[in-house]
């Protein structure tokens, strides 16, 4: 007989814990299955372990500009990379224990780990355990996608989750995609001492922005030494004796990259192949996500798909919305929806590249009367005292209700300095509320306001 519990949540992931700490204290008994390890992505694989490799790279970075600043160093710096993954596993043990020790020190919470299947709608089995409850909540997330490039299975290569167990500097590393994963590992590794070539597919990179984003920090990367090599239509690999060859076009004797190491970022696939949603009737789309609606639930009632899974984000923040979502319907009368968010991310690139609303191509199509206010960071008082200049700030107006529509900050400080924007456009007021306010000197912030009262149409 199954095990009678009032949910099940499957996966440890961002949406999972604080999920389960939610039910828990409203009196439901739950069960919650981890698989692998607990923290999902972002405490394993993502956010903690790569930002805090970007902190050793920027460490490094410091160092080798020691001299701008009047900083004289005896000897050149050395990179010790078993000392840089020493640092990064111990920061992501202690943040993926502290999930696990939360979990199994809840209340009225049952931890299983193992690999979760459903057996019906409100069926759940994991190993030999057998559980059951009203109400299922998938959180399992996703992992990297490998291509069916040509050569991929004669030549060894790294995903983001591989670059996990690096403790040596690749003599050059090839990575294959020019979005946010790729890019953070490609300048990362190239500070860190290694040749750098990224591949992209298409025309150029983060091809998902406004071209001028695009082009501005492809100048960053290769002020740095990363090679960026876009328009590689026929990607394929091939083994050499120094290491791997990268085919660039389709005809033969055309562009090709040579490196020690190949990298693929192209993107992630949603971890619902061997779920058994066939068995409890849930729907997925053509690429294996979850389908829900604007409030997470999937077409069988009691179950809800939250996280990367359900594809309508893939980011820490998203997922914990998820979980917002979900609490605030079920347990708070609160009528949340996914509608109802801004877009946001950022990529962690250094000088990080921050994103909210709608870019310049979304403004132009929404057919709205367009105001935009843009400053380079070379004219910001506490980026130059820092000789941090790289980068801008762009801020999108619509003229006649004067809400702001989007903002990108390529800069110093961006993915902070970011959030007095966003938090503007979550009330709903116009732009003349942070135009006209007073922000501290000096800061990269205070440049907000000031950018604001400086507006023109959007050519």
């Amino acid at each position: 007989m199954p095990t009678e519990f009032d949910a099940i949540i499957i996966g440890t992931g961002q949406a999972g814990p604080p999920l389960a700490g939610d039910l828990t204290a409203a009196g439901r008994r739950i069960a919650i299955v981890e698989r692998a390890r607990f923290g999902g992505t972002c405490v394993n694989y993502g956010c903690i372990p790569t930002k805090t490799l970007v902190a050793s790279a920027r460490a490094a970075r410091f160092a080798r500009r020691a001299a701008e600043f009047g900083v004289v160093l005896d000897s050149p710096p050395r990179m010790d990379m078993k000392k840089v993954k020493q640092r990064k596993d111990e920061i992501v043990r202690g943040s993926s224990q502290g999930v696990e020790k939360g979990l199994r020190g809840m209340e009225n919470c049952t931890v299983y780990t193992g690999h979760a299947r459903l057996e019906g709608p409100r069926i759940v089995r994991v190993g030999e355990d057998l559980l059951q409850a009203e109400q299922i909540f998938l959180n399992v997330g996703t992992r990297p996608f490998v291509p069916p490039l040509g050569g991929i299975e004669e030549v060894p290569f790294l995903t983001n989750g591989d670059m996990m167990k690096v403790d040596f500097l690749p003599e050059h590393l090839i990575v294959v995609g020019g979005s946010y994963i790729g890019l953070e590992f490609a300048q990362m590794y190239r500070r860190f001492g290694s040749e750098v070539t990224v591949v992209q597919r298409g025309p150029r990179i983060l091809a998902r922005e406004d071209e001028i984003v695009s082009v501005a920090v492809q100048e960053i990367l290769e002020a740095e030494g990363v090679q960026v090599r876009t328009g590689a239509e026929c990607i394929a690999l091939e083994r050499r004796e120094k290491g791997v060859a990268l085919r660039l076009d389709c005809m033969d004797g055309g562009r090709e990259a040579l490196g020690s190491h190949v990298l693929l970022a192209v993107g992630r696939t949603p971890n619902t192949d061997d779920l058994g949603l066939d068995e409890a009737g849930v729907e997925i789309d053509g690429k294996g996500f979850v389908e829900v609606d604007d409030q997470l639930r999937t077409n069988v009632p009691g179950i809800w798909a939250l996280g990367d899974c359900n594809g309508k984000g893939a980011f820490t923040h998203t997922s914990y919305n998820d979980y917002e979502i979900v609490a605030a319907n079920l347990l708070e009368n609160d009528s949340r929806k996914v509608s109802d968010r801004i877009p946001c991310s950022a990529v962690y690139i250094d000088p990080p590249l921050a994103r909210i609303g709608m870019n310049d191509a979304q403004a132009r199509a929404s057919g709205r009367e367009i105001l935009v206010g843009h400053r380079l960071m070379k004219h910001v008082g506490r980026a130059k005292e820092m000789s941090e200049t790289q980068g801008f700030m762009r801020f999108l107006v619509d003229g006649k209700t004067r809400q702001i529509l989007g903002a990108t900050i390529l800069g110093i400080g961006g993915d902070e300095v970011i959030h007095s924007i966003l938090d503007v456009m979550y009330a709903k007021a116009p732009y003349t509320v942070i135009s006209r306010a007073m922000h501290i000197h000096p800061t990269v912030a205070e440049l907000v306001p000031t950018t604001l009262q400086s507006l023109e149409p959007l050519e």
